[in-house]
């Protein structure tokens, strides 16, 4: 392989896009001689006080249908851009913000982590509240092994700091902004998780998680997704989404959810178990046909998010009495009741 099949996809649709959007190589990462680019597109208002959704792949190189995911539903956008009405109008109320590339040279080099050694997701200056799973949960030990954090007191990746920056930039300057985070290799369903990853407490926005995940259960009331905090699976120092929520509710007064989808990757292999022996084939669907039913299976959730966001107000718990039958109930769904 001599090039990125995604990174060459994502240029594409940025020629594609033209001005329609706005592009900035955020960071470069390198690997073997190779200085990679990491784009972020943005389509939609440029007011600062539109909510905002933001959609991020790419994160663990091996993870590669993350990317196509968010990859494939940009180039959907990109191609509606030219004759649906609807979708112009839509886009004077919101801010879509893409990263579907954010570990190139991790992809290249075929490993989960960056080209350091370093898995991101391990890598924000964040410290779970107990115990971790050994190694799982983020280790010093060496880049060696996996779940590296990287060393104590370091910096962020420049990949990291890259992902951070554009989410302050463009998310958290809104009222109302969202991140769905796209990856693969967790089990047999497809989950979505929700913070936190470093404790087993609920975080402070339960009750719009709640209702966001009613709003998805109501307009399409036969989907199969898990909705669950991620420490219900297991918790880990140095996640992210645990860092970028902790400072948004630094401004009170707004309200940041970041999401991550994590595609169940274990049915793949069980359908076809001949994958187990390919790096690749233990977190993507290699038979084209599932390809393409990951693809439609998990558009239709990219696209109810551009939906939602802009009419937030409607949705979100509007006084004391809403917020807490939504709080309770998440309570009893998520937190007193055994995974």
């Amino acid at each position: 392989m001599n090039v990125l099949p995604e990174l060459q996809e994502l240029e594409r649709l940025v020629v594609e896009g033209g001005a329609h959007l706005r592009v900035a190589t955020v960071c470069r990462a390198e690997a073997q001689g190779r200085a990679f680019p990491v784009h972020a597109v943005v389509l939609g208002s440029e007011a600062p006080d539109v909510p905002a959704v933001g959609f991020f792949g790419g994160i663990h190189g091996l993870e590669r249908i993350g990317t196509q995911v968010v990859l494939s539903f940009l180039g959907s956008l990109v191609s509606r851009l030219r004759w649906d009405r609807g979708l112009q109008e839509q886009l004077r109320t919101v801010r879509l913000v893409f990263m579907p590339l954010i570990n190139p040279g991790g992809m290249w080099l075929r490993s989960r982590c960056n080209p350091n050694g370093v898995d991101l997701m391990r890598n924000a200056p964040v410290e779970a509240e107990a115990g971790v799973p050994f190694l799982l949960g983020g280790q010093r030990i060496s880049p060696r092994l996996p779940w590296y954090r990287g060393p104590k007191n370091a910096p962020m990746e420049v990949e990291s700091r890259a992902l951070c920056r554009v989410v302050e930039e463009e998310l958290l300057r809104s009222d109302f902004s969202l991140a769905l985070d796209c990856h693969s290799g967790f089990g047999m369903r497809d989950r979505i998780w929700f913070p936190y990853a470093r404790s087993a407490a609920p975080i402070r926005h339960l009750s719009e998680v709640h209702a966001l995940k009613d709003l998805f259960d109501q307009a399409y009331p036969y989907h199969d997704y898990v909705f669950e905090p991620q420490s219900r699976q297991y918790t880990s120092h140095g996640d992210l989404w645990d860092h970028l929520y902790l400072k948004a509710i630094e401004r009170p007064q707004r309200v940041f959810l970041p999401l991550t989808l994590e595609m169940g990757s274990w049915r793949w292999v069980k359908k076809r178990p001949r994958q187990i022996f390919s790096l690749l084939g233990m977190f993507n669907p290699l038979a084209p046909h599932r390809l393409q039913r990951v693809m439609r299976r998990h558009l239709v959730w990219l696209d109810f998010l551009t939906r939602a966001v802009p009419g937030w107000r409607m949705w979100l718990p509007a006084d004391e009495e809403q917020r807490s039958r939504h709080h309770q109930a998440a309570i009893e769904r998520w937190y007193r009741v055994a995974p």
